[in-house]
């Protein structure tokens, strides 16, 4: 049953990946016979990722951790466009845990690339009625990879270490005892969401900012879900540090292990994250022009 799992894990994400590669070709050649350089753009956004899940319920902006966008845009008028994107950042939750005796912590870089279909509120650019600035909203899909780590001080050498936890099954996942738990993914979709706001600086240049949120479908960001299954399941892999790691209320209350079943995190949501930031993007002809490769810019689209 966990090789027919993971195979069909497998197949979903194949299936996944080659319906987002569409959409991009798609995208790309529709309208191809009105395409010009002075409608598209290329820039880059600069911020901070946050999430929402088991170790921090309270604020999608608290903890902020520094991210950076590349993007691409294709105006198709002043109302539409298209924006391809590709992004890192780094989340993190606990330290200190909201609930203190569970003590637990992680962080996990974010790797992600997705389009969005924007639609500004005001006509946009240039034309008779078109605004130098408009409010915007976008939504689309994408895929993002990510690895969450815990921080460990060894008594031994007093140094810290960053452990990645997927592999220990802290929640049993992979263990005879739970074989309905199987390792999560590393690679999930999401569905990209948010508001921003966008104004023309100059003829070619365009600033912004922008809050996006990305519903994902794992509750394992933050590798924290459903509940404790005990040392005896956690030390059976081998692997000492699945027990250190799953189970750390014992650095708070010396000596105390949670019984197998109790709650270890909420499995009945899916962790979020988000990213806000500014935006910066150049018109491609400006750049086609300054490098002499093309005709004199145009402003506008």
């Amino acid at each position: 049953m966990k090789v027919l799992h993971y195979i069909h894990s497998i197949s979903t994400t194949k299936k996944f990946l080659f319906a987002f590669l569409l959409v991009v070709l798609l995208a790309n050649s529709a309208r191809s016979q009105y395409f010009r350089y002075n409608k598209m753009e290329i820039g880059l956004a600069a911020g901070g990722m946050n999430y929402l899940g088991d170790l921090n319920n309270q604020s999608m902006l608290g903890k902020l951790r520094p991210s950076g966008i590349a993007l691409m845009r294709y105006n198709f008028d002043n109302r539409w466009v298209v924006q391809f994107s590709g992004g890192y950042g780094q989340i993190a939750g606990g330290e200190p845990d909201y609930i203190e005796r569970r003590n637990l912590s992680f962080r996990s870089n974010i790797i992600e690339a997705m389009v969005v279909v924007q639609f500004n509120f005001l006509p946009f650019g240039k034309g008779a009625g078109a605004y130098n600035w408009t409010p915007y909203i976008f939504g689309g899909i994408g895929i993002f990879g990510f690895n969450p780590k815990a921080k460990y001080l060894n008594p031994s050498t007093g140094e810290i270490e960053w452990h990645e936890l997927q592999p220990l099954g802290t929640e049993g996942q992979g263990s005879a005892q739970y074989p309905e738990r199987v390792k999560y993914s590393l690679i999930e979709r999401t569905m990209p969401f948010g508001l921003g706001i966008k104004w023309k600086a100059t003829k070619t240049i365009t600033m912004g900012a922008e809050y996006g949120f990305r519903k994902t479908w794992t509750d394992y960001l933050d590798d924290v879900s459903t509940t404790y299954v005990g040392t005896e399941v956690l030390s059976a892999s081998g692997n000492n540090m699945a027990v250190l790691l799953g189970d750390r209320t014992g650095e708070v209350i010396s000596g105390y292990t949670n019984a197998p079943g109790v709650q270890r995190g909420d499995d009945s949501l899916n962790d979020w994250y988000a990213f806000v930031g500014i935006t910066f993007t150049i018109q491609m002809d400006a750049i086609i022009s300054f490098l002499g490769l093309g005709p004199r810019c145009e402003s506008g689209w």
